[in-house]
């Protein structure tokens, strides 16, 4: 491995600590235990899963109706509007939006997006 191999390894390492001590992180990793920790949320969420499995189980045999879908998006509002739920919802948001920032700002004077979903020289 070359020095500057490992400088940039290393960099790297360095950026990925740096993002775990900021705000949006930690508010993150605290939302996402209180959800984790919660037996009466984690029952909810398994239901949910569930619901949401057999309507796609439903829809791949063509049997799927739009009551199905509706109870499945009402169960999906339900479990997102529990607090635990929201403010989990509320701090990946956050956590993704610093993470894209940080992608541009890794990206930007490479003019290559690699966290995008697409590239842009090999697209049909």
């Amino acid at each position: 491995m070359s020095i500057q191999t490992e400088r940039l390894e290393d960099m790297g390492r360095e950026l990925g600590d740096a993002i775990a001590e900021t705000p949006e992180y930690e508010a993150f990793e605290e939302a996402k235990a209180a959800v984790e920790n919660d037996e009466d949320l984690q029952a909810e969420i398994r239901e949910f899963q569930q619901r949401r499995e057999e309507f796609m189980l439903a829809r791949q045999r063509g049997e799927a109706t739009q009551e199905r879908l509706e109870e499945v998006q009402t169960a999906q509002r339900d479990l997102h509007s529990k607090d635990k739920m929201a403010t989990y919802l509320e701090a990946q948001e956050t956590l993704q939006e610093r993470l894209e920032a940080v992608n541009e700002a890794i990206s930007d004077p490479l003019a290559v997006d690699f966290g995008g979903e697409a590239g842009g020289c090999c697209q049909d």
